[in-house]
């Protein structure tokens, strides 16, 4: 099979398509023809060798995929309701950049009907990320507000359309004044440039001086502080990324006194179990919604597969506004 494999740490030009022997499905597992995968911010992390896979996973690049079933465990299979030859996508712990990918599975989820297998394969570590850690871990609710900080990144055009359709009022934090637009556009009601605004002081405006009632945090670093000042009592914030570093000094005191929740948690390494959970959960409560296209996919641009470096590039210009998806 063809895949693009990291000859070495590095830039995105380390990125080069290979010829590998196809994996081999195991208990549990699956083999799918991948027909599209997407990019995420882990994939860039591994490829400079600063995210290595968890033991046991591919060492090949790439955390959700789009394709056709052709081969696996039946009684897993069955036990899902699929079989060979069904097209879905799905969340791995690695070996997305390929023509054969092998995932559990109970980490894939039909194809929403109608939908490109391209729009399909933007959808799982995204939408496993933000109900886990949105919905399961802060608890969201309708009626509540949420504050995403990178709310045109993959996570946040999810966070967004997902916490809308769910009945939160949602304010997100962007770098341009096109990307806030773009955000407003998805269903936003409060969009900040963080560039031009403090953002404290505009979500403090904004809420009549109340705060919000989650955020979702992928920068951590000095926006822990700034967070404990915009949550409101009871406030759950999560932190998904440490793209502001690892180290934030903030006021226990207000966490104390105002019952504050702080939390963070990462995908990759978790149980399988955990993620089967999280796959149920999508498909019972969010996969009607992209059946009807109530939340839609949100691709920035789509690429032919070995253009693997050229999409590192892209997203580490941050010039994007959601997903970034290749195409064999």
């Amino acid at each position: 099979m063809r895949a693009i494999a990291i000859s070495q740490p590095g830039g995105p030009e380390v990125l080069q398509l290979q010829t590998l022997p196809e994996p081999q499905a195991g208990a549990g597992e699956c083999l799918i023809a991948v027909e599209a995968y997407g990019i995420n911010r882990p994939d860039v992390l591994q490829r400079k060798g600063a995210y290595p896979p968890p033991v046991g996973a591919s060492p090949l690049p790439g955390l959700e995929v789009a394709g056709r079933i052709v081969s696996g465990d039946e009684a897993a299979l069955a036990a899902a309701g699929l079989r060979v030859g069904d097209a879905v996508c799905a969340l791995v712990a690695g070996g997305g950049y390929a023509e054969r990918c092998v995932a559990p599975v109970e980490q894939c989820l039909p194809v929403p009907e109608g939908w490109s297998m391209a729009e399909a394969a933007s959808l799982p570590e995204t939408f496993f990320t933000v109900w886990s850690n949105v919905f399961e871990r802060a608890s969201l609710k309708a009626g509540e507000s949420i504050l995403v900080h990178g709310g045109s990144s993959g996570i946040g055009v999810t966070a967004i359309q997902l916490a809308k359709a769910f009945g939160a009022r949602v304010l997100v934090t962007v770098g341009s004044s096109a990307k806030a637009q773009a955000c407003l556009q998805l269903g936003a009601d409060v969009a900040i440039n963080y560039r031009e605004q403090d953002f404290v002081a505009e979500v403090k405006a904004a809420t009549q001086g109340r705060g919000v009632d989650v955020i979702l945090d992928m920068v951590a670093g000095d926006y822990v502080a700034r967070g404990v000042q915009c949550l409101a009592d009871d406030g759950r914030m999560v932190i998904i990324a440490v793209q502001g570093g690892v180290k934030a000094e903030f006021d226990a005191g207000q966490v104390l006194r105002r019952r504050l929740t702080i939390s963070g948690s990462t995908l990759r390494p978790r149980s399988l179990a955990f993620k089967a959970g999280i796959a149920r959960a999508l498909k019972e409560r969010v996969w009607p919604l992209l059946a009807s296209r109530t939340i839609a996919p949100v691709i920035y641009q789509q690429l032919p597969a070995d253009q693997a470096a050229q999409a590192h590039a892209l997203m580490e210009s941050g010039e994007h506004v959601g997903k970034i998806v290749l195409v064999w």
